[in-house]
Parts: C-alpha cells; sequence; structure tokens
C-alpha cells in the first residue's frame, strides 16, 4: 500500500509573477490577486491565470509550471516528482563519485558503493564484454535434462534476475502477524498486466505486436538465428498469454481475504502434481516448510497443466528470456538500447535515453540505499526533519481519531477498536533506528551484471533467510532518500522517509505549515487512512487479518466506497480509456481521508488561527495550492495509458480534482458553486472519514 508519490519524484523551477484570474465569470474569486516578494512564492509562480480555479484546480494551480517546463526527452513525465528526484540524485551522485575515487578498505560501504558505480559508469569494458558475462547461466539453462530440473533452474532466476511462472517469498502471515509465511502468487509476465495479454482494442493489438517483435530481438541479442528467434518469441508470447488468462484481475487481488488460502505442502502438491516443489524450496534455500500462502491457487492449478503441456525445450528458452530481461539493464549498450527501445519507447512514450550517471546512480542508490542512506542523513537533511514530522505525524493521528469519535455511520463499539488500531500505528519518521546489514554483499568494480546479480540474490536470501525467525517490526523497506511513503497493513505502521521534507521552492528552509501540512501531512493521513480504507479496514490492530467491525458498519462503509469507486469510473483520460474505480479505490480512500485530516490538523496551527498572509495568499487558499503542488506531474500519453491499466493509484490529475471536489471547505476557499466543472451535489460528495 505504498503511496506512489514517484509514481512515480520531481521540484521546481519558478520566475516572478502577477498572481491574477482571468476574469471569464462573475464567479471569479476576488481574492485570488497577490502580489508576490521578488523571493518568488512557488505556489503563485506556477498558477496558470488563464484557468478557472473553479473548473480545473490541477491545471490552474501548476499550469503555468508546465508550460515552461515540457516533457524532457529522457522522461514519461516532468513536475515535483523528477525535480526531488533529480536533486537527490545529484547528491547521491556526490556520494557515488567520492567512494569511487578514495581507496576504502575491501568490504567497507564506500567499497561497496564506489565499486558498484565505477562498474556502471565503464561502458567500455561493458560494451567489450557484450552479454559474455551471462553466458554460463544461459548454458546452464540450457543443459537442463528434464522439467524438474526447470524448477531447480527457475529458483535460481527468481533469486538473481526475475521471476518466473510465479512470484515466491517469505512475509510476515496476514492472519498471524508475528509470524513469517511462505507466499505464493501468480507472476511471470513481462509486460505489465495480464490486460496487455487480453484487451482487443488497437492500441493493445499494436503493443503486443512491438512485444513480439522485441522478444525476437533478444533473442537474437543471445544469440539464435533470426528464423529460430521468430519462433522463440511466438511460442514464449504464446505462453505468457496463456498464464494472463489464467491471472486474475489486478482489481480482483485487492480482496485479502479471497486472496489468503493457507495450505500445507501436500496440499500444493496435489493442487500442482507437475511442480516439484521439494527441488524449487530446496533451490531458493528454504526447508521444513509446513505449510504456504497461496494466493490465487486456480492460477496455480492451470500452470501446472500448462507446465505439463510444454515442451522442455519450450520451458528453457522462457526461462531464458526472463532471466537475461530481467539483467538487460545493466549489459552492453545494444543489449540497452533494445530494452530501452521498447519498456520506455514503446510503452511510456520516452524518446531519449536519460544520462548514464542518472540511470547508474538511480540502480546503484535502489540496491545499496541503506549504506547510502546512512551518509545522506548525516549530509543532506535539514536539521530537525524528524521533530517536524513527528509533530505533524502526531496532529494527524489527533485529528483522525477525534473524525472516529465523530463519525455518524459508525457504532460506538466499532469506534472502541478503531481507536485502539489508530492509537497503535507506528509512525517510522525520518530514517531507521537500525541499518541493513550488507557486510555479506560482494561487489566488485569488473563487472555491472554480476554486481547486479549478487545484490539480488543478497536480498532473495535476506527475504528466504526470514522464515521461521521472530518478526522484526523495527525492519523499514525503503530509504531517508526516497521520496515515497508506505502503509504496513500486517505491522500497522506508517513509514515517511526523511526526504518527504523537501519542498519545491524552500530547498534552504522549511516551507510553511500551510505547505507542510498540505504535502507532508497529506502524505501521513494518506498513510493512516490506508490502515481505514476498503483494504486495510481489514487487519486488526496487531496487523492480524481479521474482522473487527459489526455488519451493520461495514454496509454502511461499504455503500460509502461504493460511492468513491463510481466517482472515478466516471473520470475520463481519454475518449476511451477511463480510470478504473475499483482497482483505485483504496489510494483513492487514501487521498481524500489524507487532505481532510491534514486540513483539520492544520486549522490548529499558528499559522491558520492567525490568519497569516504570506504573498497574497490566505493559509486555506497556500493549503490547497500546496496540496496541488504535491501533485504537480505532467505526463506523456503512453505513460498515462500504462499507468491507468496497470497501476492502483490514479493519474495525479485527478488526485488533486476528486478529493478536493468533496470538500466543502475547498469550495468556500475558492468559491466553488453549482454550474462549476469542480462542483459536485451533496448527495454526490463522498464522505467516509
Amino acid at each position: 500500500m505504498i503511496s506512489m508519490k514517484k509514481v512515480t519524484f520531481q521540484i521546481l523551477c519558478s520566475s516572478v509573477l502577477l498572481l491574477s484570474l482571468a476574469m471569464t465569470s462573475c464567479r471569479q474569486s476576488k481574492f485570488l490577486v497577490a502580489t508576490p516578494k521578488l523571493d518568488v512564492d512557488p505556489l503563485i509562480a506556477h498558477i496558470d491565470s488563464t484557468i478557472r480555479p473553479q473548473d480545473d484546480f490541477f491545471q490552474y494551480a501548476n499550469g503555468k509550471w508546465f508550460k515552461q517546463n515540457p516533457i524532457p526527452a529522457s522522461e514519461p513525465s516532468n513536475g515535483i516528482f523528477q525535480i526531488i528526484e533529480d536533486t537527490v540524485n545529484a547528491q547521491v551522485l556526490h556520494i557515488c563519485k567520492l567512494a569511487a575515487t578514495e581507496t576504502n578498505p575491501e568490504g567497507s560501504n564506500k567499497q561497496k558503493i564506489g565499486d558498484f558505480y565505477f562498474s556502471g559508469m565503464d561502458s567500455i569494458t561493458r560494451n567489450q564484454k557484450g552479454i559474455s558475462d551471462l553466458k554460463e547461466y544461459l548454458n546452464q539453462i540450457d543443459n537442463i535434462k528434464d522439467k524438474d530440473e526447470v524448477f531447480d533452474k527457475s529458483a535460481f532466476v527468481n533469486s538473481v534476475s526475475n521471476s518466473t511462472f510465479f512470484n515466491f517469498g517469505v512475509a510476515q502471515d496476514d492472519k498471524n502477524s508475528s509470524k513469517y509465511q511462505v507466499y505464493i502468487t501468480q507472476g511471470g509476465l513481462t509486460m505489465p498486466d495480464r490486460n496487455y495479454y487480453t484487451d482487443n482494442d488497437t492500441k493493445a493489438e499494436e503493443i503486443r505486436n512491438k512485444f513480439v517483435c522485441h522478444v525476437e530481438k533478444v533473442f537474437a541479442i543471445m544469440g539464435y538465428e533470426e528464423k529460430e528467434a521468430v519462433l522463440l518469441a511466438s511460442k514464449l508470447m504464446e505462453l505468457e498469454t496463456n498464464m494472463a488468462r489464467l491471472s486474475r484481475k489486478r482489481e480482483d487481488t485487492r480482496d485479502p481475504f479471497a486472496n489468503y488460502n493457507k495450505m500445507s505442502v501436500d496440499s500444493l502438491k496435489r493442487l500442482t502434481p507437475h511442480i516439484n516443489w521439494n527441488v524449487y524450496m530446496k533451490g531458493v534455500g528454504l526447508q521444513q516448510v509446513d505449510s504456504v500462502v497461496v494466493g490465487q491457487p486456480e492460477y496455480l492449478a492451470g500452470l501446472d497443466k500448462l507446465v505439463n503441456q510444454m515442451s522442455l525445450a519450450d520451458l528453457k528458452s522462457y526461462m531464458k528470456f526472463r532471466f537475461f530481461e530481467g539483467l538487460d539493464t545493466f549489459l552492453d549498450d545494444r543489449t540497452y538500447d533494445e530494452s530501452f527501445d521498447f519498456y520506455n519507447k514503446t510503452l511510456r512514450g520516452v524518446t531519449e535515453q536519460r544520462p548514464r550517471w542518472k540511470r547508474v546512480v538511480s540502480l546503484v542508490n535502489g540496491y545499496l540505499g541503506d549504506l547510502i542512506g546512512q551518509v545522506y542523513v548525516d549530509e543532506y537533511l535539514p536539521k530537525g526533519t524528524k521533530d517536524k514530522l513527528i509533530e505533524i505525524g502526531n496532529a494527524i493521528r489527533n485529528e483522525f481519531a477525534e473524525r472516529i469519535k465523530g463519525l455518524d455511520w459508525m457504532s460506538d463499539a466499532t469506534k472502541e477498536k478503531a481507536l485502539v488500531k489508530l492509537n497503535a500505528v507506528m509512525m517510522k519518521m525520518c530514517s531507521p533506528d537500525k541499518w541493513k546489514d550488507l557486510s555479506a554483499l560482494n561487489i566488485d568494480h569488473s563487472s555491472y551484471v554480476r554486481n547486479a546479480m549478487n545484490a539480488n540474490k543478497w536480498f532473495n536470501a535476506y527475504n528466504i533467510h526470514k522464515y521461521g525467525k521472530p518478526v522484526d517490526r523495527t525492519e523499514w523497506d525503503m530509504e531517508p532518500q526516497t521520496y515515497n511513503a508506505y502503509y504496513n497493513p500486517s505491522n500497522n505502521e506508517i513509514v515517511i522517509p526523511g526526504c518527504n521534507i523537501i519542498v519545491p521552492g524552500f530547498e534552504k528552509k522549511m516551507a510553511d505549515d500551510a505547505i507542510l501540512y498540505a504535502i507532508i501531512g497529506g502524505t501521513i493521513g494518506h498513510e493512516i487512512t490506508h490502515g481505514f480504507d476498503d483494504q486495510g479496514c481489514q487487519y486488526d490492530a496487531q496487523g492480524n487479518l481479521k474482522n473487527w467491525w459489526t455488519k451493520e458498519d461495514k454496509t454502511k462503509f461499504d455503500e460509502q466506497t461504493k460511492k468513491i469507486v463510481n466517482q472515478f469510473d466516471n473520470y475520463f483520460v481519454s475518449d476511451s480509456l477511463h480510470i478504473n474505480g475499483s482497482l483505485t479505490q483504496g489510494e483513492n480512500i487514501a487521498d481524500l481521508g489524507g487532505i481532510i485530516m491534514a486540513y483539520e490538523a492544520f486549522k490548529k496551527t499558528p499559522q491558520f488561527k492567525h490568519n497569516e498572509m504570506i504573498d497574497g495568499l490566505n493559509p486555506s487558499q497556500r493549503f490547497f495550492l500546496g496540496y496541488a503542488m504535491e501533485w504537480m506531474v505532467n505526463m506523456r500519453p503512453e505513460a498515462l495509458m500504462t499507468q491507468v491499466k496497470s497501476n492502483e493509484h490514479a493519474p495525479a490529475k485527478w488526485r488533486v480534482l476528486a478529493p478536493l471536489s468533496n470538500m466543502p471547505e475547498f469550495y468556500q476557499t475558492f468559491g466553488v458553486k453549482q454550474g462549476d466543472k469542480m462542483w459536485r451535489s451533496d448527495k454526490d460528495r463522498v464522505k467516509i472519514w
């Protein structure tokens, strides 16, 4: 349940602007004319005064920035996420460069950072090697003698590169959060979602054809003759299409009870008699497993039949492709160019590659984030970051408690349990108190792709070795330099990395509370609300999947969530593509709850109480403009389509328009009236928390 601020990362360039609104309506808001200071307020500098805030607040608040900052050719989008990512990447680059130029002790954190970065930047060596570092592993797959061995090598591929056939891992047991459990879910598809294989529209057909061409070229890079590569690509597409048809729709995987099917290993073997689980589990490093949780049993049963029907040769070619594809980013330029052509050009509309340093820094940060994070916290986060995050977090939680107490649709019995859960929410702010120990991870400067394989193997082993051990509730799954956040229902925790304190235009100081409460408060409120969305509400205070609602209260809650599903189902991003309200409902509930809690908490600050004017804007105006800036993201049509088809988060524009159109306070602040495009009748406004 990740907030996905980056879903997607960016910050701000500003110029002096006189804030004014085009006088297109007698409903124009008289209070929206202000004269900014010479040190320009970004809230004012981004406003497109040709747009009425009552009609499209997202474009009104961000439109001028979009006009002045077109999407770079190397990016699928541009906006606040990209700016903040660039800011953080520049800082991480400095850390990497310093580590690469120093003489560091073997096995030290700096040695690992420096060598991983060096191996990625050494394009001469990578191009000389081509795919040679992978050939021994491709040969091992070629030498598989039977289908039992397929699953031995499948375990290997899963651990060092990519999932094959299904997803397999260890996580907290949804119904017993004090223990770790083995989970097996549908997976193994190369394109973003099942509907890329099953949709019948012209665009989906075009993408499928390009995917098959891409697969042909990948097999050619591996050394196959053209005729054979064409045949192998056709076979792989057939297999993955059959796997996609077996898979549940993404929105159907959101029901935690329906996707929790605990069974003994013997039952798993009876369900899938042609998959050798003894061989597979030994391959991933597991022994004496007594039970597993299967997300989608019908998928595994269907996959078992596919495996039995397919030839050994076709299974091997699929595994070779998945292995190779998971590591193509770390290989020579020819291989990377082919990967870029499909995954970036076709799926996201990006026409130009990012500079090599950006690609390398992003990957090094992704793999060695805990090592880099230790330097980042000390050298780059503003003083007082943790204290400010805790202050806002406590204010949001207190407001949520008051909202629960005042609900007219929830019974006292359920309110009591909801408050127990709320009070139990663990708030992890800024950075972990304990970092992961990566001392056993081997990194050197000789091979970029082998470094990636070693890191994948380390993280896979780290996950697998949790099985049978006590749950570590102090663990973080994000680094402080990651501009994102998440709620973990099994831990009943929110995690807010430190770099969330960064606000465009306020790099040298903290922004005022209106902006901080809108952006950070909205994020904290969003994550806490995840504990009470359509999924999170089914977990208790200890993180166990357990119904703690009365039947009547759950019915009333579901009635409100249906309204938010309907609201988003009616948002069209193009003439033929609308947002999937069922798929995105959890994030939409969290967005609405988050901004409501943030606003109510902000009302208790001195800035709001004293009606402090800043650059001609009153506190409420600054708050709502700040919230719009949090989602200042402009996407390419291809990237927008990919997100709508495969992501649980609605596109940024509707993450602003939808929740604000349900808030009377927004209507009052910007004079929204019936007939305005942002207006919704009172009966249609969604009121949950």
